[in-house]
């Protein structure tokens, strides 16, 4: 933490914070200026394509290039071998270079075997259909139950299940067992008049971004190199890429593009490498870019879940016990997404008695990524889904039913830390109020709301403000602006400062113009950034309050700022009047030189969200097919820096969350291949899918920050699944298990309540 800098939250009232100026980045995102990673070029650049596997499971017998190599045009072919193991045993580390491109076996369909680069792409193509690649075909598994069973073939070798004891003697499918809770459950149930039991599975889904991966990768004779990357966090990217490669972090700059979409799934490393390596043995730069069937079929999705709750109450609605069992597939690697739905599955409520239980588990299918609040959506969907069923046994309002169990201040929670000021329950009341609760349902309609949860992060991060002579000031982020952060972090300087919006300039800096930055997630990147922002500024103001001492010939504690201005203090110093930045600025030249603020800090504390959801929809029982009638966005933000970019965040969040429950899903044929690689197949939500979603920004804030911000990206998509969820099951009669719920899954419940 930078020395002298105070992080706890203090009230006050704001001139800029609050405020909703123009988005800096609009015009050039409108007019087409701005430049995203396929935008980018370099002299004498060649065009990367990668080989990729047609097989679910497969040892890799032989790779024979030769016939590549020769097709006049191409510069450069690699495999495994151009990408020798420097990992040093780091297990995390060699999942990563072996998912880049595959060691002895191939882990799912796409899985990168081979790579060229050629002077076009027509010439690349021809050239991967030169690579023979000998296969010897093996059993494989895409379903997160059958890769648990003990006759399920087993991914990886290595694997022997963490989090047990004794350490097993046998490698499986399971990577991981983590488990959370308090109390006795046993107990608890022993207590409960009602207990509702239910299963429950979600499918795999992708993030949806618009623009696909792509970068440039430039290395030359000396060993310097350069990477333009679409990234969420390009600082961990040159992490990754120097220690795959074996450079020097220091000899590696990465510039990151503006991003056409991420929600996590650009936190990965996934061509990246391989560009490098090819340009290392071309001796050129080289662009890859994925198609929209490579970024399906070999970029990270969610996990696909099975999922068990249980939970008992009293008849006076006081929930006595929960459990609940969730098994995360993800992918051919170790993850901790299931850890991540342990964590988060009970965490909205007070509960004497707990007990989460979370499996990772392999299986042949991508690398699983995050999708905004990673695994938490589908812990939510399972946990609010019974919470509401159990109300209704019990004969309770399903909002009241949450409040009376609603985690508060000084509540344990359910994977151990004890709460601060949380908004849990202000978003509860605001929901019970709302109008849309009042709305009338006609036949056929139903009405559902949920709650959710994320835990945010902060991490490491680094800014640089500097000041012009002119008074304008330039700031330097690291964190990547993939919701608003530039208005956001902006806006921040100004209120510090004490001067208008419009005079201040926030730019992303490459990784060798400002110190390492953590990745763009978990609702960091305003949170840690503008801590950081405000402690460089009040540094820079610390050096201005000097210079205006100096230039009045007065010493330095006689000297405030007050609203861009430094002000004399004291009756013996009442002629002096003020100093505004910009003159303060104009005579820098000859009071000491240039002026700037500089911050590193860990910013801890980033404060717990919590949301509230409802959703009205209409569901036809002859066709099956669901339409959102209303919805509405209840959340805390802390403190809504620029409310335009919250309530978007919001409405992204509902919006993405409303194609996942409705109708998004990877849907893999017997042979293990991806069958829907395409937005055709896979159909995300367009305008007419979508009603016009209602927001409402709650302000508790975070003790833990100077103005109170909390993250906000994440938590908007973990209610959606089980509010639509219930809205369905309350308007089809039948309780609804298995997300998406698309009409074929719809018509085949109300067939076997009917047969049943």
């Amino acid at each position: 933490m930078t020395a002298g800098f105070d992080p706890r939250y203090v009230k006050r009232d704001f001139a800029s914070i609050g405020t909703r100026p123009l988005r800096p980045d609009g015009i050039d995102k409108v007019t087409g200026r701005a430049r995203y990673g396929a935008d980018f070029n370099m002299a004498g650049q060649l065009v990367g394509r990668v080989l990729r596997s047609p097989h679910a499971h497969a040892r890799i017998r032989s790779i024979d290039t030769s016939k590549a190599e020769q097709l006049a045009g191409v510069k450069a072919v690699i495999t495994a071998a151009d990408l020798p193991d420097l990992t040093d045993g780091d297990a995390a580390m060699y999942d990563i270079l072996d998912n880049c491109m595959a060691r002895g076996k191939a882990l799912y369909d796409g899985h990168a075997v081979a790579a060229v680069a050629a002077v076009d792409a027509r010439t690349a193509k021809q050239a991967l259909k030169l690579i023979a690649v000998e296969y010897e075909i093996l059993p494989h598994v895409t379903d997160v139950d059958e890769a648990m069973m003990a006759s399920a073939p087993v991914i990886n070798d290595g694997v022997f299940t963490d989090g047990v004891e004794p350490k097993p003697a046998k490698p499986s499918n399971v990577a991981k067992r983590s488990q959370f809770g308090h109390g006795d459950v046993d107990a608890g149930f022993g207590q409960a008049e009602v207990i509702v039991e239910r299963s429950f599975r979600t499918e795999q889904t992708h993030q949806g971004y618009i623009e696909p991966h792509a970068c440039v990768a430039s290395v030359s004779a000396d060993g310097m190199a350069d990477l333009w990357v679409c990234t969420q966090g390009h600082f961990v990217y040159r992490q990754h890429c120097a220690q795959l490669l074996g450079l020097e972090a220091s000899k590696l700059r990465v510039t990151s593009s503006e991003i056409g979409g991420g929600f996590g799934g650009k936190t990965h490393v996934w061509a990246e490498p391989v560009a490098l390596a090819l340009s290392r043995k071309a001796g050129r730069p080289v662009k890859l870019v994925m198609t929209r069937d490579e970024v399906f079929r070999a970029s990270g999705p969610t996990s696909a879940t099975s999922i068990d709750v249980r939970i008992g109450a009293r008849r006076d609605g006081t929930i006595t016990a929960a459990e609940a069992t969730l098994r995360y597939s993800g992918g051919a690697y170790s993850g901790a997404w299931a850890e991540l739905g342990a964590m988060t599955a009970f965490a909205c409520y007070g509960l004497e008695n707990v007990r989460t239980v979370g499996f990772d588990v392999l299986v042949n299918r991508p690398k699983c990524a995050a999708y905004r609040a990673p695994s938490a959506p589908m812990a939510a969907f399972a946990v609010e889904s019974v919470v509401d069923e159990l109300a209704g046994r019990i004969g309770m309002n399903a909002v009241d039913f949450r409040i009376r169990n609603a985690a508060r201040e000084g509540t344990r929670s359910s994977y151990g830390p004890v709460y601060g000021p949380i908004g849990i329950g202000p978003t509860l009341e605001a929901v019970k109020m709302h109008p849309q609760m009042q709305a009338p349902l006609k036949k056929n309609q139903g009405r559902g709301m949920a709650c959710g949860f994320w835990f945010n992060f902060g991490g490491q991060t680094c800014s640089d403000l500097n000041i012009g002579m002119d008074g304008s000031v330039s700031l330097a982020v690291g964190t990547v602006d993939v919701g608003g952060s530039r208005a956001s972090l902006s806006l921040v300087a100004a209120e510090e400062l004490g001067i208008d919006y419009s005079q201040v300039r926030a730019v992303v800096a490459d990784t060798s113009s400002l110190g390492y930055n953590d990745m763009t997630d978990g609702s960091r990147g305003t949170f840690s950034s503008s801590m950081a922002t405000i402690s460089a500024a009040r540094n820079a103001i610390r050096i201005m309050r000097e210079r205006a001492a100096q230039m009045w010939d007065i010493p330095v504690d006689e000297v405030g700022w007050e609203m861009g201005h430094a002000v004399a203090l004291g009756e013996k110093n009442g002629n002096l009047g003020r100093l505004s930045l910009k003159e303060i600025a104009a005579a820098s030249g000859k009071t000491g030189g240039p002026i700037a603020g500089h911050s590193e800090l860990v910013a801890d504390g980033a404060g717990v969200s919590f949301a509230t959801h409802i959703c009205d929809v209409e569901v036809d029982p002859e066709t099956g097919a669901t339409r959102v009638l209303r919805y509405a966005v209840v959340q805390d933000a802390g403190k809504a820096v620029h409310p335009t970019y919250v309530e978007g965040q919001y409405q992204g969040g509902a919006a993405q969350g409303i194609g996942w429950a409705l109708n998004e899903e990877y849907i893999y044929g017997r042979d293990g291949r991806l069958q829907n690689a395409g937005f055709l197949d896979y159909r995300i939500p367009v305008c007419s899918d979508l009603p016009m979603i209602d927001t409402q920004i709650l302000e508790i804030p975070n003790p833990n920050h100077p103005y109170g911000v909390r993250g906000v990206g994440e938590t908007s998509i973990v209610p959606p699944l089980a509010a639509i969820a219930n809205a369905v099951s309350n308007a089809v009669g039948v309780r609804m298990t298995h997300i998406p719920m698309s009409p074929p899954r719809i018509l085949a419940a109300l067939e076997a309540e009917r047969a049943g």
